[in-house]
């Protein structure tokens, strides 16, 4: 049987990247798959490239609390249920703290950290039987490095939602677990190339096995915390990064 057989998982942040492939996975895996981002067009590309699975698309944008409530109703409409989730949408962000703007750093916070609140509050009140939350960091949540400091305080506060959520929604059978990617093939690894001329390739060459992850490895990660083979893992962070935090 498929690892997610039978299963209705919400992805948020599905536009691209990680998400987009994790959606295949889980897809693959045999879920019902709910897709979300803001702009509708790669949804629809992917909902298309999707179309011999159960896959349905809508747009929202995590900052708002109307927006993500509307979502995660409209999963629930289209399949039935929510059994699991996957937080994936975020935004990057670089430069030394002295230099980032405060619209700069309340707009990362925003999306990174009040976003994942906003989806883990909606899914939880949708999972009824109980379920499985993926929200997903970094291994910037785990440590600190020049440069990207409003990005890593997002991601160490994911960590700790994650933790306190494990905490206070166990009791209702739902898992909270959290991954923590190191360097993965996106467009935002794409864009740290350009704004951090040789820091990707300094990651990689101190990750043991000496390569960027891809969206796909993330998304197979995920697809096993969102199953009931992880039945007794909650509150758990996973770094899916090759080693580098060995």
């Amino acid at each position: 049987m498929s690892l997610l057989a039978g299963k209705v998982v919400l992805v948020v942040g599905a536009s691209s990247g990680i998400g987009a492939d994790a959606a295949r996975v889980f897809a693959a895996d045999g879920a019902s798959v709910m897709l979300v981002a803001r702009n509708e067009e790669p949804l629809a590309k992917l909902a298309a490239e999707l179309s011999d699975h159960d896959v349905a698309y809508t747009t929202g944008d995590i900052t708002s609390a109307s927006d993500v409530d509307a979502f995660v109703a409209a999963t629930v409409s289209r399949f039935g249920r929510l059994d699991g989730a996957f937080n994936n949408a975020a935004m990057g962000g670089s430069g030394r703290l002295d230099t980032v703007s405060e619209a700069d750093f309340d707009r990362i916070m925003a999306v990174n950290v009040k976003g994942t609140w906003l989806c883990l509050r909606a899914e939880v009140g949708a999972m009824t039987g109980g379920g499985s939350i993926v929200n997903v960091s970094s291994i910037g949540g785990l440590r600190g490095s020049s440069g990207m400091g409003a990005y890593q305080a997002t991601k160490h506060a994911v960590i700790g939602l994650t933790r306190t959520a494990a905490h206070d929604f166990g009791p209702l059978g739902i898992r909270v677990n959290v991954l923590a990617p190191g360097p993965t093939e996106t467009p935002m690894l794409d864009e740290l190339r350009r704004t951090i001329p040789g820091g990707v390739e300094a990651r990689i060459a101190a990750t043991p096995l000496r390569k960027a992850g891809t969206g796909a490895e993330v998304g197979s990660t995920a697809a096993f915390l969102l199953s009931d083979r992880a039945s007794h893992l909650t509150g758990v962070v996973v770094p899916v990064d090759g080693g580098f935090t060995a």
